[in-house]
């Protein structure tokens, strides 16, 4: 009979126990995609550091932050709900400044599994037999439920709705703890994607699951200091040197001993870099997967324009993330490049309205199509991808109501026909515009006159990678791993642990 030690659970935060404020109505019909992680060993000034690298790579997450720091003998924390100004007061920051800093962890977050909670923002901090250790994941685990599930049967108790929490159980379990490398262990049990930054008392961990969908980089910072985050543009605003991405399969150790690194899992074959971190997500300043991300994007939009040629008066992005293959769009076909639409930067998540028709007119506040520009005009709007087709459609009326003679909309990857499982909040399946449906009835659907995706074979010629070296599942089907079929091993009953946040 396994001995399973007495434990103090703290109770739920109330966020966790109901439902909270709901997004921003033009972002429930976005992409969203989970999370940026960040980590820095071995500079005094870490909390600072953290903070503006995490603020670099605020386009990652704009639901939740936080920060935890380590003095080298017990770590601190704080999290909060919105953007990271809005998380880390003067006041906050200062506080976590305060501690004598060994180093620190950041993540900034989006919800794909667990929901926009508070008890959900991260780093999670808790204590178990080891003593104290905080976690940041960027990606999605898609044997979370069942290991939560087992856990539970063998009588944990959570305190989040996160699919990150089942790692922290994991380490803690007398399985992993009597493992010669309880980490590494740990990381053997996971299935899906995963890059994860742990913060102990006296090292950082990070790890990058063998797969390698999510980026995560190397970096030194000029004062010697090491670094982990999801993308470069974080290293550049620090002045850091980037030295290498962490292989898939590999986890590397900061300490005050310097960086170690060590193999938890070989690197699958092939891997599966998400080529959606190329078409949107990822900053166009960032190297992702050995390629500058502008340079991509130019690249597809001049694929595109070879692709799906048309006449028209002038090319025009949707923005943001469409700039840049419409730039490539303009400079392949020879057409002139104008922006017929200007973005609202004043509209933030606070603009909550919960009707139809109250989220059209959120759409038409962000985004203002210039009538003197498109008025008789035939048009090729260029944009990254369309999910659900909402937001998108909304778009093409104003530019239709402003007196655009023809619309031609061009999008720079193929239909997204199939969910993501391993960290884009993509909608299942029947709420997809292309999932059964022709491109002909997506563009009646649209009210566009001729509408042209990106072929696959055009997308992934634009990377540098093998073609089989990239997930494209969501526009493919052909996932690496089966969502259908997760699997968890047998989980022994053992110590719980005390999530503080």
């Amino acid at each position: 009979m396994s001995r399973r030690l007495a434990l103090q659970v703290l109770p739920a935060p109330r966020s966790c126990r109901g439902r909270t404020p709901g997004p921003d109505p033009l972002q429930a019909y976005e992409k969203k995609e989970k999370c940026g992680v960040i980590a820095i060993w071995g500079d005094r000034n870490a909390v600072r550091q953290t903070y503006l690298a995490l603020y670099a790579q605020q386009h990652r997450g704009q639901e939740s932050a936080g920060i935890s720091v380590s003095d080298g003998k017990k770590l601190f924390c704080h999290t909060g709900m919105g953007l990271i100004p809005e998380v880390f007061t003067a006041e906050a920051l200062g506080e976590l400044s305060g501690h004598d800093a060994k180093g620190a962890i950041g993540h900034n977050r989006y919800s794909t599994a667990g929901g926009s909670l508070l008890c959900n923002a991260q780093p999670l901090l808790a204590a178990y037999v080891k003593g104290q250790v905080a976690l940041g994941h960027n990606g999605n685990l898609i044997n979370a439920e069942a290991l939560r599930l087992d856990f539970e049967r063998a009588g944990h108790l959570f305190q989040t709705t996160s699919d990150t929490e089942v790692i922290i159980h994991l380490l803690a379990s007398p399985q992993q703890q009597g493992q010669p490398d309880p980490l590494a262990a740990t990381l053997r049990r996971l299935q899906g994607a995963f890059s994860l930054v742990f913060l102990f008392p006296d090292r950082i961990e990070v790890a990058r699951d063998p797969w390698g969908w999510r980026p995560l980089v190397l970096g030194k910072l000029p004062s010697g200091a090491l670094m982990a985050a999801s993308e470069t543009v974080a290293l550049d605003v620090l002045g850091a040197e980037l030295l290498r991405e962490v292989e898939p399969g590999e986890i590397v150790t900061f300490s005050d001993r310097g960086v170690e690194s060590r193999r938890f899992a070989p690197v699958a074959q092939p891997p599966a870099h998400c080529v959606f971190e190329h078409v949107y997500f990822a900053n166009p300043a960032s190297t992702v997967f050995g390629q500058n991300v502008q340079t991509v994007r130019e690249s597809l939009g001049t694929r595109l324009a070879k692709e799906a040629p048309v006449l028209a008066d002038f090319v025009m992005p949707m923005p943001d993330s469409g700039r840049s293959a419409a730039h490539g769009y303009a400079q392949a076909s020879g057409l002139p490049y104008r922006e017929g639409i200007v973005p609202n930067r004043y509209v933030g998540r606070t603009f909550i309205k919960p009707s139809q028709a109250e989220r059209v007119a959120a759409v038409r506040l962000k985004l203002n199509v210039i009538a003197d520009i498109v008025r008789g005009k035939k048009v090729v709007v260029v944009d990254d991808s369309v999910v659900r087709g909402t937001t998108t459609k909304a778009k093409m009326d104003q530019i239709r109501q402003a007196g655009a003679k023809e619309i031609h909309l061009r999008i720079s990857c193929p239909p997204i026909r199939h969910p993501c499982y391993f960290g884009v909040d993509f909608a299942t399946r029947d709420q997809l515009i292309a999932h059964n449906r022709s491109v002909d009835e997506i563009a009646k659907f649209l009210g566009v006159d001729s509408l042209h995706y990106l072929s696959l074979e055009g997308m992934l010629s634009c990377m540098t990678r093998p073609a089989p070296n990239y997930c494209t599942a969501c526009y493919s089907g052909d996932y690496r791993l089966d969502p259908e079929k997760p699997e968890t091993g047998e989980i022994v009953d053992g110590e719980q642990m005390k999530i503080f946040g």
